[in-house]
């Protein structure tokens, strides 16, 4: 149980420029807080003490606004960042130092009892607001945008935004994205490019009628003075 705890302080430290001491983790980053309750509930759980297991972890999400279940299976240097209105299902499956903001979701859409939740790869990054739902794999060293909806597969390397979710990187290969920065697309810079484009294909267009218009006007003409002569 406390095999990883030093692995989830360190990930404070690495991934919030905010943090000052260990002393402010302890008493003020519920992220840390919730895996603290999490450890223990999971090692109950796993101790076939399924009923405190659920218990410890009713009394973190109390205290934290975090809800893991017991069940779920959560790697080393996990990171949980402002954390309110996280959950995590049971059958989740999270691996190595991936992190998770605030209102994000790893749900199922199945009542069976069953593997119903997602299973992340190792540096999974999934921003606040985004919904993981269904028993697939995201690949490792993915990215989810903000506010997302996944419901199906992702790629490892892969950035995925959108309701649903789709991906706009995967691999190297770029879809109108930074990747080297790892910026996700602006749907504004992208309507108007698509706007200058129209513009053009129509600026095209009108060109080549005119030109049509023109021969139009010559042949009449010549075809005119073929007549009066």
């Amino acid at each position: 149980m406390f095999s990883h705890f030093k692995e989830d302080l360190r990930a404070v430290f690495d991934r919030d420029p905010a943090v000052r001491s260990v002393f402010e983790i302890f008493f003020c980053y519920p992220g840390f807080h919730a895996m603290l309750f999490y450890r223990f509930a999971h090692w109950l759980w796993i101790h076939q003490l399924k009923f405190l297991g659920r218990f410890v972890s009713h009394i973190g999400r109390f205290m934290t606004g975090i809800e893991i279940h017991p069940g779920a299976k959560i790697g080393r240097g996990f990171f949980i960042d402002h954390g309110m209105g996280v959950v995590i299902g049971e059958t989740a499956e999270i691996g190595d130092n991936c992190t998770l903001y605030h209102g994000v979701t790893l749900g199922g859409t199945s009542w069976a009892k069953e593997k119903r939740h997602p299973t992340l790869g190792d540096n999974v990054i999934i921003g606040s607001g985004a919904k993981v739902l269904g028993p697939f794999k995201v690949g490792a060293n993915s990215k989810i945008g903000s506010n997302s909806v996944v419901v199906k597969e992702v790629p490892e390397s892969a950035t995925v935004v959108g309701i649903p979710g789709r991906v706009v990187i995967s691999g190297e290969k770029k879809t109108g994205v930074d990747l080297e920065h790892g910026d996700l697309p602006d749907p504004v810079a992208k309507a108007f490019n698509c706007l200058v484009e129209q513009i053009g294909r129509l600026e095209e267009q009108v060109k080549s009628l005119t030109e049509d218009q023109e021969e139009l006007k010559s042949e009449l003409a010549r075809r005119e003075e073929k007549v009066a002569s």
